[in-house]
């Protein structure tokens, strides 16, 4: 019997995070990829917090005309500079399972045009 696509990645989700876990020091940049929006979230997970989250339902993107990718890319700079302001220079990138193509790519090449080191 085929899995299904939310069970595949939930699998693959899994084998990341076996290897994946954030500190204080380099938060684990955790990427949310719906039809519509993307969000990241920065993790420490030894005190299982979140640091700080941006999405592209956020003000400053939201009202801002583009296609899904150029936002993902948006998301990607402010988080880099919400990062920054918070004095987190690394990151672990953790995909969440989706491929590192797309949207999940510009976020994460905005991040580090940004300022991220990963």
């Amino acid at each position: 019997m085929a899995l299904t696509k939310q069970e595949r990645r939930n699998r693959i989700k899994q084998r990341i995070r076996k290897i994946v876990s954030g500190t204080a020091e380099r938060p684990r940049m955790s990427v949310f990829r719906s039809n519509k929006q993307i969000s990241v979230q920065l993790v420490d997970d030894t005190q299982g917090t979140t640091l700080l989250a941006v999405s592209s339902l956020a003000k400053e993107i939201a009202e801002k005309e583009g296609t899904k990718s150029e936002k993902a890319s948006m998301v990607g700079k402010l988080a880099a500079e919400k990062a920054l302001a918070a004095g987190i220079t690394t990151v672990v990138f953790d995909r969440n399972g989706y491929l590192y193509h797309g949207r999940v790519k510009q976020l994460a090449d905005a991040a580090r045009k940004g300022g991220l080191k990963f």
